[in-house]
């Protein structure tokens, strides 16, 4: 049969056009993700060891320093330990962790490219990725541009209430929710108030200050809504509500991920963003990478909640990771999200 022949400078462009990324951890909740979302792709190539190596070190060490990029998509010490097989004259491979490991170590650049001005040109450039935890992105993506406006002081003690799909939990909570009823309708957790999102946030945040920080679950798999209450007093004399709500738009504008909400809980009734015009459902952007703010307020009570909505598997997981690999490798950052 006749094959037609490629040009050889066609080639050469095919191939340098196309990047090796290894997932290591490929079987898992986020990794599986992020798998699916790389697979329909025609400028990546995902190379994965035989299923029966797939924990073989040799073969993993192999493919870290063949990769262009590795997600790293394992429990924290075996992250920390597969980061540590990178060859030393391997100066080329990017490596993006999705553990907790490396989230405030500052050898890692936080993968959150909508932090500040300057945190997207630092992704470009950097070699080591640290990708946010779910919760964190929501409480540092409402908190972080209040801080840097001079609204928020830094040092606030906030509180941090956020109710998650149950896929947060990874394969062996999401069995006991698909696969029997013998599970909780609601669940709160983190009542030693040392949850391992907590240093993060008080990092990037830049208030200095851990917030008491209240996880739950219910039964739905995927999605997210994070809640700061905020006292008037707390913030910079004579902030409204229209302040707020003023500095994560300006914060927020122009970008592909991040929207804000129209401002106050009248306004989100009119836009229909409330279920039965009351309830701010978490499961609306399942399966993408977007985030959603909203700023609910009473200007006489001198309160307001601010609120995140977002995948927690998506913008909270493996679409940030998709994202922060786009922005490694020079590719427009929304490609396959």
């Amino acid at each position: 049969a006749f094959t037609p022949q490629v040009p050889s400078f066609q080639r050469s462009i095919s191939l340098d056009m196309t990047k090796k990324v290894f997932i290591d951890g490929e079987a898992g909740t986020t990794g599986l993700q992020v798998r699916d979302r790389l697979s329909k792709r025609d400028d990546i190539e995902i190379i994965s060891p035989p299923s029966e190596l797939r924990k073989d070190e040799d073969t993993r060490k192999k493919l870290i320093n063949e990769a262009d990029a590795v997600i790293l998509c394992l429990p924290d010490a075996a992250s920390i330990e597969a980061a540590s097989w990178v060859e030393p004259d391997n100066d080329r491979t990017v490596l993006i962790d999705a553990s907790t490991a490396f989230r405030v170590d500052e050898n890692w650049t936080y993968g959150f490219p909508e932090l500040s001005k300057d945190q997207r040109a630092e992704l470009g450039t950097s070699k080591r990725i640290s990708n946010p935890g779910c919760y964190p992105t929501g409480f540092i993506g409402l908190t972080r541009p209040l801080v840097d406006a001079g609204i928020l002081p830094e040092g606030t003690p906030l509180t941090v209430n956020a109710i998650s799909g149950y896929s947060g939990g990874g394969k062996a909570l999401m069995n006991i929710f698909e696969d029997s009823d013998d599970h909780e309708p609601w669940s709160g957790y983190g009542f030693a108030l040392q949850h391992k999102h907590i240093p993060e946030m008080a990092k990037y945040s830049k208030l200095g200050k851990n917030p008491i920080f209240q996880p739950q679950i219910a039964t739905f798999d995927q999605g997210m809504v994070v809640s700061v209450p905020l006292h008037y007093a707390w913030l910079k004399e004579g902030t409204s509500g229209k302040d707020i709500h003023d500095a994560l738009t300006k914060h927020y504008e122009g970008s592909a991920f991040i929207s804000v909400m129209p401002a106050g809980e009248g306004a989100v009734k009119e836009a229909g963003l409330l279920e039965r015009d009351a309830f701010l459902r978490p499961d609306t952007l399942k399966n993408t990478n977007k985030m959603e703010m909203f700023v609910f307020y009473n200007d006489e009570a001198e309160q307001a909640v601010i609120c995140a909505r977002l995948d927690n598997l998506g913008k909270g997981a493996s679409g940030a990771a998709v994202q922060n690999l786009n922005i490694a490798l020079g590719v427009d950052e929304t490609t396959g999200l």
